[in-house]
């Protein structure tokens, strides 16, 4: 005969690994929930000036997308000659924006945004200009600066 001693005992273990198995389970599903929904800490880049490309590489009334730390960067010459740098993200809906040489501005493919060759909205849904960089000259490099 099992005594009352050794069915409280199998009663303890049973509710122990069905509450531990309860509370592993709503772990395993809360979890990844919980670390979607809280996003990761993306560390900005500290760099203030970054080598955008070789002055060989631009020619007057083209431009080309270069990394600034981890966000896109646009490095035009104007037909006149003049090197600018803008920030290549859409102040709309943060779309990747290019040059078009034929048109001599900088368009957002998404919605048909435009912005003139200083970077200020000109067309389309766009609120506010684009972030504006500095541009120097060291020997045959083009150095774009922050700010």
């Amino acid at each position: 005969m099992i005594s009352a001693q050794t069915n409280t005992s199998r009663r303890n273990v049973l509710n122990y690994l069905l509450g531990t198995g309860t509370v592993a389970t709503l772990a395993a599903i809360l979890y990844p929930i919980f670390r979607f929904m809280v996003p990761p800490r993306v560390v900005e880049s500290s760099a203030s000036s970054v080598v955008a490309g070789k002055v060989a590489e631009i020619k007057p009334n083209t431009g080309k997308i270069f990394k600034f730390g981890s966000k896109p960067g646009i490095l035009l010459q104007t037909p006149a000659g003049e090197y600018r740098a803008f920030s290549a993200i859409c102040t709309h809906l943060d779309c990747t924006v290019q040059y078009r040489e034929e048109e001599k501005l900088i368009w957002c493919a998404c919605h048909n945004g435009r912005y003139d060759l200083t970077g200020k909205n000109i067309s389309g849904p766009p609120p506010r200009p684009l972030e504006e960089f500095k541009v120097n000259v060291r020997g045959d490099e083009i150095i774009v600066l922050r700010g």
